[in-house]
């Protein structure tokens, strides 16, 4: 049985204001592409199909088009409800969906009611476990501790009975969780409750494979092989850049054993981040050369990269963001970290508290916001803005 995994596709995203629903819909016409051409008996997405509960319209269309074109080419999707998600919309419909081979599983009543593969060795059990917050499902589950890691578990015990009651070995379960150990991005919302966001591997154990999703970058969770994370298959920020997007493909055999191949989605910008002083980066962005460490290497491949740019001049530069964006159309971020100008907050709060001069403060003002001191013209324009603010004050 040949299943691909894929997660957190967060449609409707941004990229720091970047629209991604093209990108998105391409990476969804891939997805059919590489199930057919892999022959793949199903496409398991284990939630955050949407970024939000209520979804930009346009994101809707873009799922609806894409579930339809895979039930028009007769391969199965499986997809739970992530903590993105709300699961009552994304299950709207499912009992007709269903019937179209696309399977939802976003309520605790889905736990044990698998998706039913086969292939010449038997039937393969798909379950999809929906992300369950532990406030929402403890009463339904029965239990009594208020962490992931207990409903978990007893939604892995729902599943194993329900296994061993139809008699079938091989299973697998999608799941929408952070396990222990796991490496986060930055992009990824906490879903920390009461101070323990994670789940150890071991709640899993025992399945042939394990689908999970919420973590953005694709990795294997705890010592077990066949318990991994798809990752998604888009960045959606620039912690992300050093990624290699992919979806699985988990290959099950006749005994239950897992062999898994990570097919590399397409990419359609890199993200890169440079930093430096404007004029110095200005001067490398022609040249050629892919060197990302530092402003004295060519620059010229940002110009089809989606760019974060943090700017080290002592005073900030005018315009800046116009002026990349000339050489980088891609810039996204402007970050500034003047170098020998950064302090801390609390010595900063320290000379704001022994200053005296309103002029003093205004030129704290100016040094904090332009990374350089206040000059002589700063300082006179300031000192004739108090001196007339303290006037109109005193003639009030």
């Amino acid at each position: 049985m040949r299943l691909i995994h894929t997660s957190d596709w967060h449609l409707g995203r941004t990229l720091h204001g970047e629209n991604l629903l093209p990108y998105q819909d391409g990476f969804l016409r891939w997805l059919l592409d590489e199930a057919v051409r892999q022959r793949a008996g199903a496409v398991v997405v284990a939630g955050d199909i949407y970024d939000r509960a209520v979804p930009p319209l346009d994101a809707v269309r873009l799922l609806d088009a894409a579930l339809l074109r895979f039930a028009q080419a007769g391969i199965p999707v499986i997809l739970t409800s992530g903590n993105h998600d709300s699961a009552v919309r994304l299950g709207f419909g499912g009992g007709l969906s269903e019937a179209a081979g696309i399977h939802l599983r976003t309520s605790v009543g889905d736990l044990a009611r698998p998706v039913l593969l086969a292939d010449e060795h038997g039937p393969v059990a798909v379950y999809g476990v929906p992300y369950l917050l532990p406030d929402a499902v403890m009463a339904e589950l029965g239990v009594r501790t208020r962490t992931h890691e207990a409903v978990l578990a007893e939604a892995a015990r729902l599943i194993r009975a329900d296994a061993a009651t139809r008699g079938i070995a091989r299973t697998v379960v999608a799941a929408h969780a952070f396990v222990t150990g796991g490496q986060p991005a930055e992009s990824e919302r906490d879903i920390r409750v009461g101070g323990v966001a994670d789940v150890p591997a071991a709640v899993f154990a025992g399945f042939s494979y394990v689908a999970l999703g919420h973590l953005h970058g694709a990795q294997r969770a705890g010592p077990d092989p066949e318990i991994r994370y798809s990752g998604s298959p888009l960045a959606f920020s620039f912690s992300e850049k050093d990624h290699v997007k992919s979806v699985t493909l988990a290959e099950i055999d006749a005994a239950g054993q897992v062999r898994t191949t990570l097919l590399p989605a397409p990419v359609p910008r890199p993200l890169r981040e440079v930093r430096g002083t404007l004029d110095n980066l200005l001067a490398c962005a022609d040249k050629p050369g892919a060197d990302q460490h530092g402003a004295d290497s060519g620059l010229a491949d940002l110009a089809g990269a989606w760019v974060k740019v943090v700017l080290t001049d002592t005073v900030r530069p005018s315009a800046p963001m116009e002026r990349l964006r000339e050489k980088w159309p891609h810039t996204l971020i402007l970050d500034f970290a003047p170098e020998g100008q950064l302090t801390s907050s609390d010595a900063d709060l320290e000379r704001l508290a022994s200053a005296t001069d309103p002029v003093e403060i205004c030129c704290m003002f100016v040094d904090f916001t332009s990374g350089g001191p206040a000059d002589g013209a700063h300082r006179a324009v300031l000192r004739a803005a108090v001196e007339a603010a303290q006037h109109a004050e005193s003639a009030a």
